[in-house]
């Protein structure tokens, strides 16, 4: 019997332990997508549709000679919010081969298949809508599955996955971000996994083991945030309710409170803070939240006056800081005191925090004078990385800076790089969509930047050249840098000249010694026109 922990046997020991307990609430809308209730769906139930998936693929895929324990891509099958999703993913575990997982962020066929290439997959799972696209597709391609579609008469159920090695494969997920025109593929060990199932149950523990804790869909199951949320959710028999987005209504969350007995709130900040907004102005919305055991929120700081009104109104609040990489890291605490919204390290890790000397121009730099520490897995925890995303000295920097506040314990101080992170916390390259434009329209432009934290997409300010035209500029700008943005995300792309802002010579703020554009300060600066702009180009 293997002692490595995975997803499946965690859902073997829940249905065993709380057959009956709902698992899932997922909704069920007229045809004006009003939710008319919230179908139940039970642990028991879970675990048979999971195990009618793993029959379904296990046929298919061994008919074209995969052999158990290969790579399976699913891509545009799933946008992971939804509890089909789920048994898809889960089905194909239980079928004995290893998804990797595409966002459905990730549209460009070519960028997909080179995935597959370098993971060595040997098949892929997609929707049919992008069937088209699939013409050059390096491996056989099967449609996904529904409910309905799948049958399992004379289909045996494939034995569970034996785990021989922890450095055996278990999912491929892929960086959030692109580099180099692609992201990263993100191998899961087996051993990784196990360590992130110990975090996740810190991080999923309820308050009162004696009633059935309720939390809402975070994310996408193709990202990590999602799946380890998922995990320790069922670790203690706690049910997740599917919202009808990922940046559901305030209605909806009131709906979800009163309907699906919600008392968990997982959100990324971004979401978070509409809540928080509207109940400033809405007693009975803030005693709702006040009643909730817990609002966990993750992916980007809060605003700080967001976040000291939430603890002054008594709102439970809890920031999870974490990566696709290594899972969940550092947790505040919701105990009341001084060190309320500090982070600290999960307990059962081996971190480091390393004095760096940040580069002039680095927001993290004009955040504090005091020393700034970056974060630092190290090789002998069990959560770090797949060797082929760690340095030459064996550890996985992070590139997270913080400062320590008191001993053990945490500030985010942002990144000692060029990423932003986008409003539902996946990573973009600024750096990179700047480098190209300086590159293709070098004679058009004197600077620029990129900015976009916490915003659907990035939006770049150019500083012109003398006498070119504001207008012919932006579309020039566009066409010159298409090849670029087409390998890249959804939420990397710059596609439409409204997402370019053209602003006088030398206007924007610099650094006092290397005369850096400061991207921070340019949020700060045109934060109304943002809000305008983002507003009216939804």
């Amino acid at each position: 019997m293997s002692h490595f922990s995975s997803h499946l046997t965690v859902l073997e020991q829940a249905a065993t332990l709380y057959p009956s307990s709902p698992a899932f609430r997922v909704p069920r809308s007229d045809p004006t997508h009003q939710v008319q209730d919230w179908a139940s769906i039970s642990y028991k139930q879970f675990r048979e549709d999971v195990e009618c998936f793993a029959r379904h693929w296990s046929v298919i895929l061994k008919s074209d000679g995969i052999p158990a324990g290969s790579v399976v891509g699913l891509w545009h099958v799933i946008g992971g919010m939804t509890y089909c999703d789920v048994l898809q993913i889960y089905g194909l575990s239980r079928a004995g081969f290893v998804p990797q997982l595409f966002s459905i962020r990730l549209p460009n066929p070519v960028v997909v298949f080179e995935l597959l290439r370098k993971s060595q997959a040997k098949a892929l799972i997609y929707d049919s809508t992008f069937e088209s696209g699939l013409v050059d597709c390096p491996v056989p391609v099967h449609r996904a599955a529904d409910l309905s579609d799948v049958t399992i008469e004379n289909h045996p159920l494939p034995d569970m996955p034996s785990i021989r090695s922890g450095d055996q494969l278990v999912f491929v997920f892929h960086t959030s971000g692109s580099t180099s025109g692609s992201p990263k593929l993100v191998p899961c060990t087996y051993s990784w996994l196990s360590a992130i199932i110990a975090k996740a149950k810190q991080a999923g523990r309820p308050r009162d083991l004696e009633r059935q804790d309720v939390s809402v869909w975070m994310g996408s199951m193709c990202h990590i945030a999602q799946t380890s949320m998922l995990i320790g959710s069922l670790q203690y028999g706690s049910c997740t309710v599917q919202p009808t987005q990922i940046g559901f209504s305030t209605d909806e969350l009131v709906d979800m409170i009163h309907r699906c007995h919600l008392n968990r709130l997982n959100q990324f900040s971004t979401f978070l803070a509409g809540h928080l907004r509207n109940a400033r102005h809405n007693p009975k919305l803030l005693s709702l939240l006040r009643s909730l055991d817990e609002i966990l929120y993750s992916g980007l700081p809060l605003n700080r006056e967001e976040e000291e009104w939430a603890y002054c109104n008594g709102l439970k609040l809890k920031n999870l800081f974490g990566s696709t990489e290594c899972g969940a890291m550092l947790l505040s605490s919701h105990i009341e005191g001084s060190d309320t919204a500090f982070l600290r390290p999960l307990e059962g890790v081996s971190y480091g925090f390393s004095p760096i000397t940040p580069m002039d121009g680095n927001e993290a730099n004009h955040q504090t004078n005091t020393q700034l520490l970056e974060l630092v897995i190290l090789a002998e925890s069990g959560d770090c990385p797949h060797p082929s995303l760690r340095q030459s000295d064996g550890h996985f920097h992070t590139g997270d800076l913080f400062q320590e506040i008191t001993p053990g314990s945490y500030m985010s101080r942002g990144r000692n790089d060029d990423w932003i992170k986008s409003e539902n916390s996946l990573r973009c390259d600024a750096k990179a969509i700047e480098d190209n434009v300086r590159s293709t329209c070098a004679n058009l432009i004197e600077e620029c930047i990129v900015v976009g934290t916490g915003r659907p997409s990035p939006v770049l300010f150019i500083e012109p050249a003398r006498g070119v035209d504001h207008n012919w500029l932006k579309r020039e700008i566009i066409r010159k840098t298409r090849p670029f943005h087409s390998r890249r995300y959804l939420h990397e792309r710059i596609t439409s000249p409204n997402f370019i802002v053209v602003v006088p010579s030398k206007s924007l703020p610099r650094t006092a010694t290397k005369g850096n554009i400061r991207r921070k300060a340019v949020e700060e600066e045109y934060k109304v026109d943002l809000d305008r702009l983002y507003s009216t180009n939804r």
